[in-house]
């Protein structure tokens, strides 16, 4: 058992080393667990809300940026 939870593990880091995509969920799971704290301590909003603005937010600023981006791609052209 010890060599397949090691396998497992090692396998896992793989990805995360090798993956831009793990890093970039792994980045996004400590941006809502940072902005959770944050907006506790700043605001001393309850957990649940702070949670859910944690998550809201970057949603919104992703679809932000995404129309950012077109709009800016567009006056290059």
């Amino acid at each position: 058992m010890r060599e397949f939870t090691r396998g497992i593990f090692q396998t896992l880091k793989g990805l995360i080393v090798e993956s831009s995509v793990a890093r970039a969920v792994v980045y996004t799971i400590g941006h809502v667990i940072i902005a959770m704290i944050c907006n506790t301590i700043i605001t001393g909003a309850a957990w649940e809300l702070a949670m859910v603005d944690a998550v809201i937010e970057p949603c919104i600023n992703g679809v932000w940026y995404y129309f950012l981006d077109k709009f800016w791609t567009s006056q290059r052209k």
